[in-house]
């Protein structure tokens, strides 16, 4: 080849070279997604966030409400009527909830009866902190200076002992929400008064094969870790009537636990029961 041709090729390959390194060496950058309302563009990330924080749960409106409880991770419709003395059937039909097992954290849900004045029974409501670490609850305000048991009794509620074991551990409202019960497996397990079974099942954490009695408007009692539930739900019982047999469902050893709840606030039951 030509001296002259020669060089030019090189230097036509050399330019070549210099410009796809050019091209290759440059940063990426990726084309933005953009904010049709504002006619902007924004990441992806906040496009996402913006999305997630439209979305409104049930109820929200209620938030705070007097006889409104907003639901947290982790719970179940049973466990928010347990803690609101309230039976999960009422709470779905209050609630127009198709599927009771289907609540999301944040959804607001209505704890107590449509048109009750919730002031005049003793219910508060402890609003959301702006950290976010608690949430509304409904608990009953102080009690009357009456005795719980006289209380009780003006109700038409004379509460006897669950079981004839020994008392082998006692109410602590921060450790121990009930008094526990030493026994055998298929010890008689007896209702402390007359009431309905809001609850029979195994869905709570913590309790086993539970039953929850509803007596009225201001007790439930509960009876946990059964071996066998001999009752249903929407049932009636009577005053010492058997309705389950000591186990040690979800329990290391065969006990009976027993909560009694007023207006779904946990109180000492031995406040409540004749002296043995």
């Amino acid at each position: 080849m030509h001296p002259i041709l020669r060089h030019s090729s090189f230097v036509l390959v050399a330019m070549t070279a210099v410009l796809l390194v050019g091209c290759s060496s440059g940063p990426r950058v990726l084309a933005p997604v953009e904010d049709r309302v504002s006619g902007t563009r924004a990441p992806a990330s906040t496009q996402a966030a913006s999305v997630e924080a439209a979305k409104v749960l049930p109820g929200a409106e209620n938030a705070g409400k007097p006889g409104y409880y907003t639901v947290q991770r982790g719970e179940t419709l049973t466990r928010i009527g347990l803690d609101n003395g309230q039976s999960w059937r009422d709470l779905a039909r209050w609630n127009n909830l198709s599927n009771p097992d289907l609540i999301e954290a944040g959804q607001v849900l209505r704890v107590a009866p449509p048109g009750a004045a919730v002031e005049a029974q003793g219910v508060v409501v402890r609003p959301v902190t702006a950290g976010g670490d608690s949430a509304p609850t409904v608990s009953a305000a102080k009690p009357a200076t009456t005795p719980a048991a006289t209380a009780a009794a003006d109700e038409g509620l004379g509460f006897i002992w669950p079981s004839n074991g020994s008392l082998i551990g006692g109410f602590d409202e921060a450790k121990n929400k009930g008094l526990d019960f030493a026994g055998k497996a298929g010890d008689p397990v007896l209702a402390s008064a007359d009431g309905q079974v809001v609850y029979a099942g195994a869905g709570l954490r913590g309790y086993g094969n539970l039953i929850i009695l509803k007596h009225n408007n201001t007790f439930l009692t509960a009876y946990a870790h059964n071996q066998k539930l001999l009752v249903k739900e929407d049932q009636k019982v009577r005053k010492g009537e058997k309705i389950a047999e000591m186990g040690s469902t979800d329990s290391d050893r065969v006990k009976l636990h027993f909560e009694v709840r007023r207006q779904g606030k946990p109180v000492d039951p031995a406040k409540f029961l004749p002296a043995r």
